[in-house]
């Protein structure tokens, strides 16, 4: 009877991480989602944000500026070259941060430019999130 109440207690705890451990945004619909737990990533890593976004992020760039932010789309880049990406519901994720952004298009692989790389999460990871804006409609 101990062992059951002692183990109860353990099952209840790993029950809990487990259903936790899925991400915010499993559909890039969900997008929205990551504006709702805004205050979760307010200040912290850029890539705590990008752990919670399971579609890929395909197309991807920087501003720069006073306020610098990523803009991130669930779309191929190839839409936004052609244009077709007008005629689409589309999402877009704009991550405001903390720290100026060295992105240089004209340093990025050719025909390369607009793709989020895991290179990219790693080099930005780190660059603190100061706001969250979403747009679009899936």
């Amino acid at each position: 009877m101990k062992f059951t109440l002692k183990i109860i207690p353990i099952l209840l705890l790993f029950m809990n991480v487990a259903c936790n451990a899925q991400q915010i945004v499993q559909l890039p619909k969900d997008a929205y989602k990551l504006k709702t737990n805004e205050q979760q990533f307010l200040n912290k890593p850029l890539k705590n944000l990008l752990k919670e976004i399971k579609p890929e992020i395909k197309t991807a760039w920087a501003t720069l500026g006073e306020q610098s932010y990523f803009s991130f789309y669930f779309t191929d880049p190839e839409a936004f070259k052609n244009g077709s990406i007008i005629e689409k519901n589309n999402i877009g994720l704009f991550i405001y941060v903390k720290e100026p952004i060295d992105w240089v298009f004209e340093k990025r692989s050719k025909d390369k430019e607009l793709f989020w790389t895991k290179e990219d999460a790693e080099k930005y990871g780190n660059l603190t999130v100061i706001r969250i804006k979403v747009i679009g409609k899936d």
